[in-house]
């Protein structure tokens, strides 16, 4: 794995998966009137977080252009 790749992964992916889940699980009970709506950003923002997640797990490091100059 690649420092790129373990940048994204557990820079970006990780947190938002948690924030996703602090949203939709714990938050959403505390307000009652908007629980539907808290509850569906919680689960989208966890979403991007597993797709960030694995497309970090899938970079790699760009190749060099070789110029022929």
């Amino acid at each position: 794995m690649s420092v790129v790749s373990k940048q994204i992964t557990l820079g970006v992916g990780i947190p938002m998966i948690v924030i996703g889940a602090i949203l939709a699980v714990v938050l959403a009970p505390m307000k009652p009137d908007l629980s539907d709506t808290v509850q569906f950003v919680g689960s989208l923002i966890g979403i991007l977080g597993v797709l960030i997640f694995i497309a970090g797990l899938f970079s790699r490091k760009p190749q060099k252009i070789l110029s022929g100059l």
